[in-house]
This record gives structure tokens, C-alpha cells and sequence, in this order.
């Protein structure tokens, strides 16, 4: 059995230059400010290969910087044996979320499928797009502004999914009592996410996009 530690996260939109690395950069940002520096890791890719190698899009690291997040980004496919590795998945919209679970090898692996806006208690499920970031990449700088505060607005529940699965994950580790309430990491997460009032994650279908 690996080290549980550190909680390994994937972001993950369609051609990992736009969605998937902002995502990675605010979240990164976010977990390091609560000192989670070690504890967990944090990465993105497409479910494409249309922009590997390429560097993350220029309007998404143009708005990334404008708010004050680092990014240095290689863009590369997801593979269905990263998820041995990895501990969450997330989806930044439904298209993604279906076909990230239709590649898992495992029920237990889909498992660790979620969308990102699920963990955004005010996010409307009933809305245009439901709980899907759009993509920015046919769009302007207010589209990509429009998806940082998206990401930037599921980033805190996230968070606190990660955190509370480090914690499990940790306490099960060392014996500590009530430790097995959680279960594993990806229950955990279930757990945090279910008491933000985020449900429906597989939401409507999406049309696959080029970013």
C-alpha cells in the first residue's frame, strides 16, 4: 500500500491549457496558505492530446497573474493508470466528469471523479450549464475572469474536502479513535462535499471543447 500522504488532486478540463491549469495555480495558491505545503499535491491535465507540451493559454495566465497567482504549466493528457496515484479527480465540467468515469479501471477509481463547482455551496445545479466552468477558450478576458471566480468560488469547499481527508487519512494512520468515521479519502471528500450542500455532480451533459 502507497503513502497515504501526500493527498494527490488532478484538475482536469479538455485540452489543459485553460481551465485545468488556472484551477491548479488558485487551488495550489489556496492550499499553501493553510500550510498544507507537503501534505498535498497538486496537478492538472486535458482528457485531449491536442496541446501537449504546449505552455498554459496567454489570456489565462495573463489573468492569473492579474490576480496574483504563479503558474509554470506543461499541458499533457490524462491516463487511466494515473489513478492508482491519485486520490481526487476533479472535472471541471459534466462532459469531462462522464468521460473521466467511463476511463477509470475501477468503480472505486470513478469514485474519485467529482466537478469542481459541486463543492461551491452557492452554485445553481438548475442553472444554464449546471454546475459545468465554461470554457473560456473561444471567448475574451471577462470569460476568463468569469472562470477564476468560478474556480476561485469552489476552491474554499474544496479545500476543506481535501483537509478533512488529509485528517482522516492521517489519524487512521497513527490509530487515532473515531478515525474510521470518515473511511477512505474519497468518502471523506464525499462527506465535506455533502454538507456544503453540493449535489447533483454529475449534472447536465456538455459539449467537448478545444481548452
Amino acid at each position: 500500500m502507497r503513502d497515504p500522504s501526500p493527498y494527490r488532486v488532478c484538475f482536469v478540463c479538455t485540452g489543459n491549457i485553460c481551465r485545468s491549469p488556472m484551477a491548479e495555480s488558485v487551488f495550489r495558491a489556496h492550499a499553501a496558505e493553510v500550510g498544507l505545503d507537503g501534505r498535498v499535491e497538486v496537478d492538472s491535465a486535458g482528457t485531449g492530446p491536442w496541446h501537449e507540451g504546449d505552455g498554459a493559454d496567454r489570456r489565462a495566465i495573463d489573468v492569473l497573474t492579474a490576480h496574483g497567482y504563479e503558474q509554470d504549466h506543461i499541458a499533457r493528457q490524462f491516463r487511466a493508470d494515473w489513478f492508482d496515484h491519485l486520490d481526487l479527480v476533479i472535472a471541471l465540467d459534466s462532459g469531462h466528469l462522464h468521460e473521466l468515469r467511463a476511463l477509470a479501471p475501477t468503480p472505486q477509481d470513478a469514485a474519485k471523479v467529482r466537478l469542481l463547482r459541486s463543492y461551491d455551496p452557492d452554485a445553481d445545479q438548475n442553472a444554464l450549464g449546471g454546475l459545468d466552468v465554461p470554457d473560456p477558450y473561444f471567448g475574451g478576458t471577462d470569460d476568463f475572469e468569469e472562470c477564476l471566480d468560478m474556480i476561485e468560488a469552489a476552491s474554499g469547499g474544496l479545500l476543506d474536502a481535501v483537509t478533512e481527508a488529509i485528517d482522516a487519512t492521517e489519524s487512521a494512520a497513527e490509530g487515532t479513535p473515531g478515525s474510521a468515521a470518515e473511511g477512505t479519502p474519497e468518502q471523506a471528500a464525499q462527506s465535506a462535499e455533502n454538507r456544503k450542500s453540493a449535489s447533483a455532480a454529475d449534472g447536465p451533459d456538455a459539449g467537448k471543447e478545444p481548452a
